[in-house]
């Protein structure tokens, strides 16, 4: 039955749902700490001089090709380290998964940050970060979806889309106050801030061991007792209050449900059920739908090249362009918190995605516009297309805004939510490497597509308008309203 009371945070937030928020829902900033710092790195003389990103032996596609092979790197590496949290949040569960992507992460960074002018070392170390990093988008949404209360989870889902924009901003300012206070023929300049991802990666570990296991992949491998009073301690009761209970027996009822289907515990019969059963072929098709559209609307690219595309616009100053940049993380960090806070819970999924696309939808029509009729940057001379380059700053600041609002939280609990529990993780782990592998093709794509002699930066933001319009349509007619549903509801809509 569909639940609507709203969240009470005094009584609901207990101390272990803030420890798994501290935990889990802040692990979004890995990616984010990433994305913000490598959009600016790259941007910085220091680093394109020791590795020679802009050298005049490489003709532009070539620089092209060089850039996005850094920046794509991380996205390469999540895809085998999706993989890996398909088997071990299946064998060892949500604690220690977690527990070893910060250690994949942290090493990663080390690598980098050691590479001193040996590029192979920059893509050996983004790599490792990638096997860390890629977990976190299976490991915290499945977990939080599965630990929160029904009324609570696309808050607590949310927080976890929230916190990349905190990672984001971190990262901007971070590589942005390097690049004011270190000279530009210093490494520092970029070492320095990437350095900050050891200890975020070091504090994230140590909170895991605050958390509680999830109670419903403790009753997956049968241990009934121990998921009580775990789920008891998540919802501030005792082991044997009547809430707990009567939550126990939901989980209990959709796995003797789904006994029909299983025919072993190995994970090779888990993805022959994902992968055989009509219902669960339903469910696939339509999350595969939803991170094509999600992903190629553009607006992930937006972040990762900030300060290229800001350049579109008349902004060629390295300090102008960074400090744009910065004020961009921040404009969606505010837009992602205000999502999580008021819309995902409160107005449904379905009409905050719309919103969301709708106001990305305009800002993307506009730029694209902009970037046919003001092809160059010698017409910002004039008056008019200069105050028609600031509004094309602004909307690409919408741009943002609107991702923040729509795809950039409900991406991650629509998986979290329509998979069956026995399928759950690993449902969620081969979409994931979907999901990286679109984020690698577009941000190895973007900077060849501005290219001259291919889409040129209008024909690229064409194509991001034209793929959110398709999405705007997607949600219309296809998403079902899930807030306010218990998991083994939500599910039970797809089957």
């Amino acid at each position: 039955m569909k639940t609507t009371r709203p969240l009470r945070p005094l009584k609901d937030f207990t101390f272990k749902l803030f420890c798994a928020t501290l935990c889990f829902g802040l692990s979004g900033m890995c990616r984010g700490l990433d994305e913000g710092l490598i959009s600016i790195t790259v941007a910085q003389e220091s680093f394109t001089h020791e590795f020679d990103l802009q050298a005049s032996s490489l003709d532009a596609s070539q620089q092209a090709n060089r850039l996005s092979n850094i920046t794509s790197m991380v996205h390469i590496g999540s895809i085998p380290g999706a993989l890996i949290a398909l088997v071990l949040c299946e064998r060892t569960g949500m604690l220690w998964s977690m527990r070893q992507l910060c250690l994949l992460w942290l090493a990663g960074v080390v690598v980098v940050i050691t590479a001193s002018g040996r590029l192979g070392q920059i893509y050996a170390g983004r790599f490792m970060m990638g096997l860390g990093i890629g977990q976190a988008g299976i490991v915290a949404p499945t977990y939080l979806a599965e630990i929160a209360p029904s009324h609570a989870r696309g808050l607590l889902v949310g927080i976890f889309g929230m916190s990349e924009y905190i990672g984001i901003v971190v990262g901007y300012y971070a590589a942005w106050g390097a690049a004011l206070h270190i000279p530009n023929n210093s490494a520092k300049q970029w070492i320095i801030p990437q350095s900050i991802q050891i200890m975020v990666a070091g504090i994230l570990g140590i909170a895991s061991f605050l958390c509680e296991e999830s109670p419903r992949f403790l009753c997956k491998v049968g241990d009934w007792e121990e998921a009580r009073h775990a789920l008891g301690r998540l919802r501030g009761h005792p082991a044997e209050h009547p809430e707990v209970t009567l939550e126990l027996e939901g989980i209990h009822a959709q796995l003797e449900a789904e006994q029909e289907y299983q025919t072993a515990r190995s994970w090779v019969a888990v993805i022959k059920e994902l992968l055989l059963v009509r219902a669960n072929q339903n469910r696939l098709l339509f999350v595969v739908s939803e991170q094509i559209l999600s992903q190629w609307s553009g607006a992930n690219s937006i972040t990762t090249y900030a300060p290229e595309l800001f350049s579109l616009f008349g902004l060629t100053g390295q300090s102008e362009r960074l400090l744009t940049t910065a004020v961009f993380g921040a404009v969606k960090l505010i837009a992602s918190l205000l999502c999580a806070l008021l819309l995902i819970d409160n107005i449904g999924r379905k009409r905050s995605l719309l919103s969301g696309i709708l106001v990305q939808q305009v800002a993307m029509l506009y730029i694209a516009i902009y970037l046919t009729v003001e092809p160059s940057s010698d017409s910002y001379k004039s008056s008019s297309a200069d105050r028609a380059a600031i509004a094309a700053i602004v909307f690409l600041y919408f741009v943002g805004i609107g991702w923040a609002m729509g795809w950039n939280a409900i991406q991650y609990l629509i998986n979290a939510e329509i998979l069956p529990l026995r399928v759950r993780a690993t449902g969620s782990s081969l979409l994931m490497c979907f999901h990286y592998a679109n984020r690698y093709g577009l941000s190895k794509a973007v900077p060849s597509m501005l290219l001259e002699n291919a889409l040129q930066p209008k024909g690229t933001f064409w194509f991001f308008s034209g793929v959110t319009f398709f999405g705007l349509l997607w949600t219309w007619f296809l998403l079902p309203e899930t807030a306010g549903r218990s998991l083994e509801e939500t599910n039970g809509l797809f089957s």
